[in-house]
């Protein structure tokens, strides 16, 4: 059955592009630079209130730079989506793709869908746990190029919300100018698409068997297993 919408909103890993691209290489490159990082550029803005969110979440309002270091990593290994990590991770992953030292994995089914979709004249937007700034990089440095004119706007836990609320997708309803059952959540995690789905937008679960989701219930959500297999239009086609 054909959707008809005026944009699809996009979950990067594991939805458009391999978990285990980014716990491979994307987190062991990150893990390696935060000491540096806590070290020689704590007055930078964005690293100082990241800093900052850092003590708040632990807690710890005289956490130096050695138990930060301690705390990223261990949220790295747990996988949290913890706002300070992800702005961290961001400001290093895009400095590494802007010196050529890391390149940006998309499945094979994402690229020729995302650039049909956008000369259809459907709006794209990325909603991911993962720093804007981190996204941009992320589809600045594609191995096809940079995608990121095919993109009219991107979220994160920051300016959206967690991905895990249902208040988040409407704040990325009402910041788009978009009706909610206009809008096409496109994600490999059922709580996500459940959190979709109570703000009212239209959700597709993506089920590719490699990665880590793949076996849950997906609570009625439709599915599928590649990009190819999503028959969406927009509203003036």
């Amino acid at each position: 059955m054909s959707r008809v919408v005026d944009a699809v909103v996009l979950d990067v890993e594991g939805t458009t592009s391999a978990t285990g691209f980014v716990v491979d290489v994307l987190y062991p490159y990150a893990r390696e630079r935060f000491g540096a990082l806590l070290a020689e550029r704590s007055d930078e803005l964005e690293v100082a209130r990241a800093l900052a969110q850092v003590r708040t979440e632990l807690g710890e309002p005289d956490a130096g730079p050695a138990r930060i270091e301690q705390a990223l990593n261990a949220w790295l290994d747990e996988d949290r989506k913890v706002t300070p990590l992800k702005t961290l991770q961001g400001v290093l992953w895009a400095e590494g793709f802007a010196r050529g030292e890391l390149v940006s994995h998309f499945y094979a089914d994402v690229v020729p869908a995302l650039r049909r979709w956008h000369a259809e004249g459907l709006r794209l937007y990325v909603y991911s746990s993962g720093s804007v700034a981190a996204q941009r990089a992320w589809f600045g440095h594609s191995p096809e190029g940079d995608l990121r004119g095919l993109v009219t706007g991107w979220y994160d836990t920051r300016n959206a919300g967690p991905k895990l609320e249902a208040g988040s997708f409407r704040t990325i309803a009402a910041d788009s100018g978009i009706s909610p059952d206009r809008l096409l959540f496109l994600s490999d995690r059922p709580g996500e698409l459940d959190a979709a789905r109570a703000a009212g937008w239209r959700t597709v679960a993506v089920r590719r068997p490699q990665e880590p989701y793949y076996a849950q219930d997906l609570q009625g959500h439709a599915e599928a297993e590649t990009f190819e297999h999503i028959d969406v239009r927009g509203s003036g086609a």
